[in-house]
């Protein structure tokens, strides 16, 4: 047999490990019961968080504007300063029960499928 047309190449181990890396990344990903779970848990705790951010900066910021009208410092505007800054309490006082509202609403809706995973994977365990 003539060797002299044949080329033979083999891959280090590091460098098979960098080829399967770079190949798993394009493969369709299958989501685990366990990565599953985590991504439902994550979704329930960050809900609402959002929502009651907003309510507690935009109050704070009308709340803000409400104290500058109030004590003169942009006009003279006294009155609606004072209605400004009742407004701004308003919208922060609201944010902690707004975020449980939302909180309440995720983890009734999720709650079901994440008993469920918990019990299928303790009985796997």
């Amino acid at each position: 047999m003539n060797n002299e047309n044949s080329f033979q190449y083999t891959y280090s181990a590091p460098e098979n490990q960098e080829v399967l890396n770079i190949r798993k990344k394009y493969l369709p990903q299958e989501e685990s019961k366990l990565d599953e779970l985590k991504r439902l848990d994550n979704l329930v705790q960050t809900s609402g968080t959002l929502e009651s951010l907003c309510a507690g900066l935009g109050g704070s910021m009308i709340f803000g504007l409400g104290m500058c009208l109030a004590m003169e410092v942009i006009g003279h505007m006294r009155w609606l300063g004072i209605l400004l800054g009742l407004a701004g309490m308003f919208g922060i006082i609201a944010a902690y029960p707004l975020y449980r509202k939302f909180f309440a609403k995720a983890k009734a809706q999720y709650a079901p499928r994440i008993l469920e995973l918990t019990a299928e994977l303790t009985r796997q365990n």
